[in-house]
C-alpha cells in the first residue's frame, strides 16, 4: 500500500473528524465522566489575561481552549493548570506582539543555599517546558531550585501554555460539536489549508525517503493514520487554525522572546546586579551562544552572569550529525512553502511503532537517549508531550549551522561563531559521547571559538558505559549524580555579585 498523498490524507482527516466529534458528545455526556488528560502541544492557549465570557448555556461539548483559557485566568490567584508542575505559571508579554510567554517558576525552599541570581533554562526546538520537568523524580528544573536558584523554565513562542491574544479570541467563537465539524470540514477545503496537507504529506513522503535509503521492507504502518489519528484529531483541528500564521523565525527567539523573559523575570527576581544564569539545551544552547555572541560584537552587557549549554553547538559543518539527513528537507520546505511542521503530533502518532524493528522510526529512540539511560514510560512521556509544532522558517535558519560559517542572522549577514572570541560570559559547555544530534566534535567546534580562560568543556560518558545521548544530559538515569553536580559547581562559581 503506497503511502498517503495529500487528497487521501485529508479524506481520512475527514473520516476521523467526523468519529471522534460525533462520538465525543457521548463521552462526554456523563457530568461525572473524568475529563480526558490533556496533551501539552504548541497550541495550548492558556492566557494570564481576561478569558472570553461563557456560552450562555453550559454543554458537554463545550471547547477545550475555553476551558484552558478560564484555567489560565485562576493562575493569577494562585491556581494553575494540571499539565504545569511549576509552583508558579507567569505570563511574560513580547514587546510588540501578541504573545504572552509561558514562564514555569521553581521557588527554592527555606533551607537551600542562598543565591544571587535566579537561573533561566531554555529547552529545545519545537519543545516546551516538559523535558526539564518530566516526573517528580526527573526534574530538572526542580533539583536546580532545591539547590537554591530561583528557577524559570521559558515556553518561547508557539511553545507549551505560551499564547497569544488571536488565539484566546478564535476560542471564543467556539460553538457545538456539530458546528465545530462542520467547520473542521470546511477549513480543510480552503485553498490554503488544503495546499498545506498536500506539502506536509509530500515532506512526509520525503522524509521516509532520506531515512529508508538503504532499508528494506519498510512498512507504509509507518505513519499509522488509521489507527491512532482519531486521538490527535482536536490537536490538528486547534492546529489548522493556527498554523497558516506560525511565520517566525530563530530571530524572534532572539531579538523578542528571550529579552522580553529576561526583563520578566529580573523583575520578579531582582537580582542585585541585574544578571542571570542561564541552562539552553539544544536550540536553548544555540540560542544562548547568539545572544552572547551579539553583545560581544556590539560591545553590551548580555546580563548574564554565566551560561551552561547541553548538546549545542552553532557550527555543525564538519560534525557527522544526524540532522544532515534532514538538511535535504530545507529546500523542498521552501519551496512549497510549507509554514510550519507539526512535530508534536506526527511523534504522538508515530511513536508506539518506534520500537518495532524493521520500522525506521526505531531510529528515534536512539537520537533522544542512550540504551538503558532512560525508563521506557518517561521516554514515552517525553516523546508524546514534549514536542510542539515548528515554523519552517525556525528550521530553515536553523540549518544554516550546517553550512559553510555556521548559523547566521535571517538576512545572512551575520555569522555568530565570528564573534564569539568578543564575549565576557563563562561558558560550561557539555556534550554526550553517543549523542547522534549534535556529536562532541559538532560542540567542540564552537567551543574552540571562546576564549580559553572563559570556556569549560566536558564531554560526559564512558568507554564501557554509560552513554550519553541528546536528551540524557537532562533527564538521563545517571544524569543527577553525574551531570548536575558540574553544573551546580560552575554556576556556584559565577554566582557572586560583582562590585
Amino acid at each position: 500500500m503506497p503511502l498517503l498523498h495529500g487528497v487521501s490524507l485529508r479524506a481520512l482527516l475527514a473520516g476521523a473528524a467526523v468519529a471522534h466529534l460525533s462520538s465525543s458528545s457521548i463521552v462526554r455526556a456523563s457530568p461525572c465522566a473524568p475529563a480526558p488528560p490533556l496533551r501539552l502541544r504548541a497550541f495550548a492557549s492558556y492566557s494570564a489575561s481576561e478569558p472570553p465570557p461563557p456560552p450562555p448555556s453550559s454543554s458537554p461539548s463545550t471547547s477545550r481552549v475555553l476551558a484552558s483559557a478560564a484555567a489560565a485566568c485562576d493562575c493569577e490567584k494562585g491556581a494553575k493548570p494540571a499539565i504545569c508542575t511549576a509552583d508558579e505559571l507567569h505570563y511574560a508579554p513580547v514587546p510588540g506582539t501578541e504573545w504572552r510567554l509561558a514562564l514555569w517558576r521553581y521557588r527554592p525552599p527555606p533551607e537551600a543555599p542562598k543565591r544571587n541570581h535566579p537561573l533561566m533554562l531554555l529547552s529545545g526546538v519545537a519543545t516546551n517546558a516538559v523535558g526539564f520537568d518530566l516526573s517528580p523524580g526527573a526534574s530538572f528544573a526542580r533539583h536546580m531550585s532545591m539547590q537554591g536558584f530561583d528557577t524559570w523554565i521559558v515556553e518561547l513562542r508557539g511553545a507549551g501554555l505560551s499564547t497569544r491574544g488571536s488565539e484566546l479570541a478564535a476560542a471564543s467563537t467556539k460553538s457545538d460539536t456539530s458546528s465545530n465539524s462542520d467547520k473542521f470540514l470546511g477549513l480543510m477545503e480552503l485553498p490554503q489549508t488544503s495546499a498545506i496537507y498536500d506539502q506536509i504529506s509530500q515532506l512526509s513522503q520525503r522524509l521516509v525517503k532520506i531515512l529508508g535509503e538503504g532499508q528494506q521492507n519498510v512498512s507504509p504502518r509507518l505513519f499509522g493514520w488509521q489507527e491512532r489519528l482519531s486521538t490527535t484529531i482536536e490537536d490538528l483541528q486547534k492546529q489548522l487554525e493556527l498554523i497558516v500564521s506560525y511565520d517566525w523565525d530563530f530571530d524572534h527567539y532572539l531579538e523578542e522572546d528571550v529579552p522580553a523573559a529576561i526583563d520578566y523575570i529580573k523583575q520578579q527576581s531582582v537580582p542585585k546586579d541585574g544578571k542571570l544564569v542561564a541552562i539552553g539545551h539544544s536550540m536553548g544552547g544555540i540560542l544562548l551562544y547568539a545572544m552572547i555572541s551579539k553583545c560581544g560584537f556590539e560591545g553590551a552587557d548580555p546580563e548574564l552572569a554565566a551560561i551552561v549549554t547541553l548538546a549545542s553547538s552553532v557550527d555543525y559543518t564538519t560534525s557527522n550529525s544526524s540532522l544532515k539527513l534532514f538538511v535535504p528537507l530545507a529546500d523542498p520546505a521552501e519551496m512549497l512553502r510549507v509554514p510550519a511542521v507539526p512535530l508534536g503530533t506526527l511523534l504522538s502518532t508515530t511513536y508506539p511503532m518506534s520500537s518495532r524493528a524493521p520500522y525506521i522510526l526505531s531510529l528515534l529512540r536512539s537520537q533522544i537517549s542512550a540504551k538503558d539511560m532512560m525508563d521506557p514510560e518517561l521516554l514515552s512521556k517525553l516523546v508524546l508531550n514534549n514536542f510542539c509544532t515548528v515554523p519552517a522558517k525556525v528550521l530553515l535558519q536553523l540549518a544554516t549551522a550546517f553550512r559553510d560559517g555556521g548559523l547566521r542572522n535571517r538576512t545572512g549577514t551575520f555569522f555568530f561563531k565570528e564573534h564569539l572570541q568578543k564575549i565576557k560570559v563563562p561558558v560550561l559547555a557539555l556534550a554526550g559521547d553517543e549523542d547522534l544530534i549534535c556529536p562532541p566534535e559538532a560542540v567542540y567546534e564552537t567551543v574552540k571559538l571562546i576564549p580559553q580562560h572563559l570556556v569549560t568543556y566536558k564531554v560526559f560518558g564512558e568507554p564501557e558505559g554509560p552513554h550519553y545521548a541528546h536528551y540524557d544530559l537532562v533527564g538521563g538515569r545517571k544524569a543527577v549524580h553525574e551531570v548536575y553536580p558540574c553544573i551546580i559547581e560552575f554556576l556556584s562559581q559565577h554566582d557572586d555579585v560583582s562590585s
